[in-house]
């Protein structure tokens, strides 16, 4: 979270201000990625049509950086349901890679750090609950938003929202306390 600098970083940003734009991107773009890594499988094309829409309404945008977060990730869940649509109206058909495309390129710092141990153990156990209280986990704990905010994404009420958030929370802690997932925490040269 950028904090009290907000309003006047994205002031700068909706000037046109490319380093402004850029600090409220490094901000919220990991979560981002998490949550739609959930939803959809082509996660990295959603976050960059919804950063195509983000500039293209930026201007427009007025109101906190709660309320930015609400709105980004919004957009994000209407692309990903578009981009599910779009999936299954024209289904892939895998090509061939040459050798040249199927090399790796240098990883980035940032997705290093998302492919941490302890990220993908949480994030496996969140994608274990119900498409539902995943969501909304994800969106509450993970892009911080407060509960109307995620209802309106979601589509719920505030109250659903809460009840759906506290069991998929009470789940995710009866599965951390089984005595197999501490001993795989705890063995040599796994990170937490």
């Amino acid at each position: 979270m950028i904090g009290a600098a907000f309003r006047d970083i994205l002031a700068s940003a909706q000037a046109g201000n490319e380093a402004a734009f850029t600090q409220l991107f490094r901000d919220v773009q990991p979560s981002l990625l998490r949550y739609l890594r959930l939803i959809a499988p082509d996660a990295e094309d959603v976050a960059g049509d919804t950063w195509l829409q983000v500039v293209g309404g930026l201007y427009r945008f007025r109101g906190e950086e709660h309320e930015f977060r609400a709105w980004l990730f919004t957009i994000a869940r209407h692309r990903a349901v578009d981009s599910g649509r779009s999936r299954a109206r024209r289904p892939a058909v895998p090509l061939e890679l040459t050798e040249a495309e199927q090399q790796f390129t240098s990883p980035d710092a940032a997705d290093q750090a998302l492919e941490a141990v302890s990220t993908r153990a949480v994030l496996a156990l969140i994608a274990s609950l119900p498409g539902d209280q995943a969501e909304i986990i994800m969106l509450r704990v993970v892009a911080g938003l407060e509960a109307r905010e995620v209802a309106r994404i979601v589509g719920k009420t505030p109250g659903a929202v809460r009840v759906a958030a506290h069991r998929g929370l009470r789940k995710l802690a009866s599965v951390a306390a089984r005595p197999e997932i501490e001993r795989a925490s705890t063995k040599p040269g796994v990170t937490q």
